[in-house]
């Protein structure tokens, strides 16, 4: 806890097992209360490593839902457990799990609700391994969706994210797709909430077993991203309305 708030790291997990232990064990226990691992049917070991690992609470989806599912089933039990403060890790080891007390830091002391790691501040992506490709995508798709929904993120799409309570019971996460645009779409119904997202820099690591989408899927991702902020933009202006930014369908 920090000033009395619990705080629970989810993990959204996919053929994991490699990378799990070393993500977990950097996990600062002195403040986390809980840690939520979901699986969303791996093709190896990654259960059986999270429950040697004695993680409190492993879910195993019967079927594979996608990445967006997977993070509904980790808010819904994070929310289930009263957490204050949910933190959304990879467990690819991609990032590091200890800037956890900073990011929650942020929103146990009511400065921010929403806290992003980002691999973009400073020059962390390039040096961690990031292909130019892709910080390319990153930066040409950042910069249409800061002028699409007026903001001045430095990365929409870092997998590191600490919100509060509040923002996961506001928006209607649930609406959003299984796949990986669900990211985005989050971000997207918390700017239209009104509120800020803070960001820190975050060193990230790529090789071999870290997460990664092949170049279809990327493409898909990207209109996908392009179509989100469009939908915004719409909805903001009063030209349209989006089920995406209603009300939750239940409360929590």
């Amino acid at each position: 806890m920090i000033d009395g708030k619990s705080i629970t790291v989810v993990l959204p997990a996919y053929n994991a097992a490699k990378t799990l232990e070393a993500t977990y064990r950097e996990i600062p226990f002195d403040i986390v209360d809980h840690v939520i691992l979901v699986d969303d049917r791996s093709n190896d070991q990654t259960v059986q490593v999270a429950q040697r690992l004695g993680i409190g609470h492993v879910i195993r989806h019967a079927s594979n839902l996608g990445y967006g599912g997977n993070q509904k089933s980790c808010y819904r039990r994070a929310l289930e457990l009263d957490s204050d403060i949910v933190v959304m890790l990879h467990p690819d080891y991609q990032y590091t799990p200890r800037l956890i007390p900073s990011m929650c830091h942020l929103i146990a002391c009511g400065m921010y609700e929403v806290v992003l790691g980002s691999r973009i501040l400073g020059k962390g992506a390039l040096r961690g391994g990031m292909p130019l490709y892709k910080y390319l995508a990153n930066r040409i798709l950042t910069f249409i969706q800061n002028l699409l929904l007026n903001q001045k993120l430095s990365e929409y799409h870092t997998g590191y994210r600490a919100f509060s309570r509040e923002v996961l019971t506001s928006i209607n996460y649930q609406e959003n797709s299984d796949d990986f645009v669900f990211d985005n779409q989050m971000l997207a119904q918390i700017f239209f909430k009104g509120y800020e997202i803070a960001e820190i820099s975050c060193p990230t690591r790529y090789f071999e077993e870290a997460s990664s989408i092949d170049l279809r899927r990327s493409i898909t991702y990207g209109f996908g991203v392009l179509r989100v902020s469009l939908q915004y933009r719409l909805q903001k202006s009063g030209l349209a309305r989006f089920r995406l930014f209603g009300p939750p369908q239940t409360a929590v």
